[in-house]
């Protein structure tokens, strides 16, 4: 009957020591969520999510997303509106970039991008990302 008494007391102790590491490790993962900083500066402003705008996105342009990205963007500075940009390379191999407004949903730009056009693109994220 001892020995039986010995492997309860063991387990209880393993079982305790593995309840108080979840505990800590739920506490870190809650106190890393609240401090994470919005995706862009942008985020508070948008209505939608950026899944939303993705589904949207993949509606209108079938493909695999290879960028994506909330930003401004417009022609003139007062009428640049809030969009998700999503890079979408289709089943021919060539992308097409989906502008889905923040805030309504709504597609606001498509357009195909033939290769030089996807190379200044690249170049020019990677002078923003410096």
């Amino acid at each position: 009957m001892k020995r039986t008494n010995i492997f309860t007391g063991r387990t209880a102790l393993v079982l305790a020591l593995i309840a108080a590491f979840t505990a800590i490790s739920a506490g870190s993962v809650m106190a890393q969520e609240k401090n994470r900083k919005p995706h862009t500066k942008h985020s508070q402003k948008a209505k939608i999510t950026i899944e939303q705008a993705r589904e949207i996105a993949l509606q209108a342009a079938p493909g695999k997303i290879e960028g994506e990205e909330l930003e401004r963007e417009g022609k003139v500075p007062f009428r640049k509106q809030l969009v998700y940009s999503f890079d979408i390379r289709n089943s021919s191999g060539t992308i097409t970039e989906v502008w889905v407004n923040a805030r309504t949903g709504k597609i606001v730009h498509q357009s195909e991008e033939n290769a030089e056009q996807e190379a200044k693109e690249k170049k020019e994220d990677a002078k923003k990302k410096h």
